[in-house]
């Protein structure tokens, strides 16, 4: 095989074919942290994995593998490889742009990685090409090294500054996660803690949601970003309780009615502002533009499959786009904090998730600093 000239090789999307090359290609690259056959058919089968491969002739010397999170722009380069024999002619950055153009081709936004600390030749070549370390993690291989986390944002020259993130601890706190998150960005002193977490979702949640252990709405949720010395303003689709569709037990629902109605009757008297009728994201861009944070239900069902009501903190907007923080992580599918933090959400895909159940109901609180 002459591998002399870079113009020899061809590059084109994987095929089911590829498999086996891609796993030897896999296991002569690297001496941990592989990717199994099994997960190497999975994601050739997937509607939200892409990769690409570099052809020699016949011969499979190079891919990169990339995951896109539904519901968002976010695209993530889970892997990237090259046949050492063909190292040194530019494979790997040739592959590292293409997959960032299929990225751009998918509606994606930002293209995330990570790469180990001592990989002093694959740092230099993302630094190279624009992208910026955004964070660490450690213990995150095998054998404990630690990631380095780079991203580079693929429409845009600088990305808006991100605030505090915090990962929801339970399955049922992501409205008290998305208040603290709320909090640390206008009070940059303020820590957020499990304590916290526990005590915003025991004063603002509803008792029962769905057969959970009980969810927050939006009143609630107001009723603590106050306490906290913030400025909520509720916007919601519609008057009256909400989300009791969800729950069919006659006794479970009167104490959602009795909770809601007091709930209503303390934003009311503490003079929070209330709007009935939708958010779209122009709207949110608008307020966020000018200052405004927001806290915003999403059906979990375009983020995680899990048709669930999901709270969000969101904090910018930038090129169409809104920036959030999803305090969840799926760690099932193996999800790290690069998957949920910092999230660019495209206008038109933002008004499809920001809504929930059959009557498409449309809930947000608008946050601003008390002066």
């Amino acid at each position: 095989m002459d591998a002399s000239t870079h113009s020899a090789v061809q590059y084109r999307p994987a095929v089911s074919d590829d498999l086996e090359p891609l796993v030897a290609l896999e296991n002569a690259c690297f001496e941990a942290d592989r990717i199994s056959r099994r997960s190497f058919r999975q994601f050739l089968r997937s509607a939200t994995a892409h990769c690409i491969v570099a052809m020699a002739g016949e011969m499979l010397v190079g891919y990169a593998l990339i995951l896109y999170r539904d519901g968002t722009a976010l695209a993530r380069l889970y892997s990237i490889a090259v046949d050492g024999r063909f190292r040194g002619r530019d494979i790997g950055l040739e592959l590292l742009k293409r997959a960032e153009t299929a990225a751009f081709d998918a509606g994606r936004f930002v293209m995330r990685l990570e790469v180990r600390e001592d990989n002093k030749q694959a740092i230099r070549l993302y630094k190279a090409h624009g992208y910026r370390q955004f964070g660490t993690h450690e213990n995150y291989y095998d054998d404990h090294a630690t990631a380095l986390r780079f991203e580079r944002i693929l429409r845009a020259e600088n990305p808006p500054p991100s605030p505090v993130f915090y990962e929801q601890r339970t399955d049922f706190t992501c409205g008290a996660a998305s208040v603290m998150m709320a909090k640390a960005r206008f009070d940059p002193a303020y820590i957020p803690s499990i304590a916290d977490e526990i005590r915003i979702w025991r004063a603002a949640t509803m008792i029962y949601m769905a057969s959970g252990l009980g969810g927050c709405g939006p009143y609630g949720l107001a009723l603590q970003l106050a306490d906290m010395g913030l400025t909520p303003a509720i916007r919601v689709s519609r008057k009256g309780n909400l989300f009791l569709d969800t729950v069919r037990n006659e006794d479970k629902r009167r104490v959602m009615r009795v909770v809601q109605e007091d709930f209503r009757k303390q934003v009311a008297a503490r003079g929070i502002d209330i709007d009935i009728r939708g958010l779209t994201a122009a709207d949110l861009a608008t307020e966020l533009n000018a200052g405004a944070a927001a806290i915003v239900l999403i059906s979990g069902y375009r983020m995680f499959g899990k048709k669930v009501p999901h709270w969000v903190f969101a904090y910018a907007v930038q090129d169409s786009h809104i920036f959030i923080h999803d305090p969840w992580i799926e760690t099932k599918r193996g999800e790290t904090l690069t998957d949920a933090a910092n999230l660019p959400i495209p206008f038109e895909e933002f008004d499809r998730m920001a809504r929930f159940g059959r009557d498409r109901l449309s809930a947000a609180i608008l946050i601003r600093k008390d002066h």
